[in-house]
Formats: C-alpha cells, sequence, structure tokens
C-alpha cells in the first residue's frame, strides 16, 4: 500500500475501533433499538446523491437486514447485558469464522488446512473468554454478541453471492432497511421512553457518540473500505480490519477503565492470532514471527 492509503487503513480501524467505546456511551441515553435506527437513519442520508447498486430490492432488504439492523441491534443488546467494549471489539471478528464456514455449506468453498487451523485457535480463545464470564462479563451479552458475528457472517455471505459490487453504494442503500422497523417498534414497545423524549434528553457525549456510529463507523468506515478493497487484493486488505480490535481494546481500557485479566487477555490474544492465521498468508505470518525473533535476540 501507499503509504497514503495505509493512513487511511489506519484511519479506518480508528473508526471501526472508536464504534464500541462509542456504542457504550450512545446506550446510555437510547436503547438498543433506537440506537440502531437512529445509526442508519444517518448512514443512509446520503442515498439521494448515491446511485443504486447492482442489486435487487430483495438483495438489498436480505443485506441491510443481517448485515446491519439483526447485528447491530444484537449488538446493542450484547452491550446492556454486560458484554465489555473491549471484549466486544475482538469477539465481533469471530465472523471471519463463520463467514468461512457459511460460504462452505451454501457455496461449497471449503477452508483450507491454515483456515482451520486458524478457526480451532480462534474458537480455543474464545473458549478461554467464555470461561471468564460470570463477573463483569455476563454469559447472555457474550451469546448476543455471538448472535451478532453470526448475523454479520450472514451478510457477508449475501454480499460475495453478489459478485463484484461498490461497496460505498451498497452500504448506503442497505442502511434504508432498520430505521424504520426499528424505530416504530420502539414506539410500539417504549412508551415510557419515546425517541423524542431521549433525544431531548440526551447527554452530548451520546449525541457525539450516535453521530459517530452513523458518519464516521458507517460511511467512512466502509467507504475507506470500499476503496482499499477496489485498490488492493482482498488477501492485502482483510487483514487490515484486525487493527479495529487492537483501537477498541486500548480505548476501552482507556476511556472507560475496562481491565482484562490474564485469562482473558489469553484468550483474546488467541482470538487475533487465529484471525490472523486465517485472513494472513503464510509466508507473512513467518516473516512477522522471524522479525519478532531477531528484535528479541537485540534486546
Amino acid at each position: 500500500m501507499t503509504p497514503r492509503d495505509v493512513s487511511l487503513a489506519a484511519l479506518m480501524s480508528l473508526c471501526w475501533g472508536l464504534a464500541f467505546v462509542a456504542t457504550k456511551i450512545a446506550l446510555e441515553s437510547f436503547t438498543p433499538l433506537q440506537l440502531t435506527g437512529l445509526r442508519f437513519l444517518i448512514a443512509c442520508a446520503p442515498v439521494a446523491f448515491v446511485a443504486r447498486p447492482q442489486a435487487s430490492w430483495l438483495e438489498l432488504v436480505s443485506i441491510g437486514a443481517t448485515l446491519f439492523g439483526a447485528q447491530f441491534l444484537l449488538l446493542f443488546l450484547a452491550f446492556t447485558q454486560g458484554l465489555p467494549p473491549g471484549v466486544a471489539s475482538v469477539t465481533q471478528q469471530i465472523q471471519a469464522m463463520f463467514t468461512v464456514l457459511l460460504t462452505a455449506v451454501f457455496l461449497r468453498e471449503f477452508p483450507t488446512p491454515r483456515q482451520w487451523s486458524g478457526m480451532t485457535i480462534a474458537f480455543a480463545g474464545l473458549a478461554l473468554v467464555g470461561w471468564t464470564a460470570g463477573t463483569d462479563l455476563k454469559p447472555l451479552g457474550l451469546a448476543l454478541g455471538l448472535a451478532a458475528a453470526l448475523s454479520w457472517a450472514t451478510g457477508n455471505l449475501l454480499v460475495k453471492r453478489l459478485g463484484k459490487v461498490q461497496i460505498f453504494p451498497l452500504v448506503v442503500w442497505a442502511s434504508l432497511v432498520p430505521p424504520l422497523p426499528m424505530l416504530l417498534a420502539s414506539s410500539l414497545v417504549e412508551t415510557e421512553r419515546p425517541l423524542a423524549q431521549a433525544v431531548a434528553r440526551a447527554s452530548w457525549q451520546s449525541v457525539g457518540a450516535v453521530l459517530h456510529l452513523g458518519l464516521l463507523g458507517t460511511l467512512a468506515g466502509y467507504g475507506i473500505w470500499g476503496y482499499l478493497l477496489r485498490r488492493y487484493p482482498a488477501a492485502v486488505v482483510a487483514p487490515v480490519s484486525l487493527m479495529a480490535p487492537c483501537v477498541g481494546m486500548t480505548a476501552a481500557a482507556l476511556l472507560l477503565g475496562e481491565r482484562f485479566g490474564a485469562l482473558r487477555l489469553g484468550g483474546m490474544g488467541l482470538i487475533l492470532l487465529g484471525l490472523a492465521t486465517i485472513l494472513l498468508p503464510v509466508r507473512r505470518i513467518q516473516g512477522m514471527i522471524a522479525l519478532w525473533a531477531m528484535r528479541k535476540e537485540r534486546v
């Protein structure tokens, strides 16, 4: 990548990583239904200026419902059920393994031995994270977070079936799907906390967090992602997403005071190692290990 594109990739990871902290802050003023609706109400705002992608309405609705609506509603519910932001930023990346498994079942694209190895390592890490449930991490929160990752993977499968399509227009048009059903459901079941009242009473931090989720976490993040995918092979771009959980963990620790015990930190490390095994070419992994060993010898 050029230095400019490396900077854009770092900005994308920053937007996505900080989105987990922004979610925690936004949920102090809004319910999961309201936050999901507001996030994508902001994200679909440019629809009048962006050409519709080469996809049918059924495909757009299906992608919007799984990749956006269900995924983020489940994730926001997971936060309210005790899923810490730092843990969420890592466990959501399990979607990569779910995507591999779903493409094997529905598209007959079977995992390679390297992908199986990576999934085994990552699931071992997930087991370690699950073992720490019961303190600040509730089993229901973790389960909802994994359900969100599965919904993300389902959306990935639907996008993959579209073939070559520009990502940013797809994001904008698919963002049309979640707002109406989410805000309608909120008005029907959350009568004691209507949206208008929530907006009026929201703190400026929560409002800023919602804007971050809609503008930076969705439009800017996916816009840069689409730009990079058009310029570079997927094998080069995909590993960049691994920076996002690192940003999420760091931001959660610095801004929210989240602490990671040794067992949980080890589990999160195994998840990232498993994902790197899946996404990074073998030679690149070997080169990174060799470089680390050389630096250690010098020290």
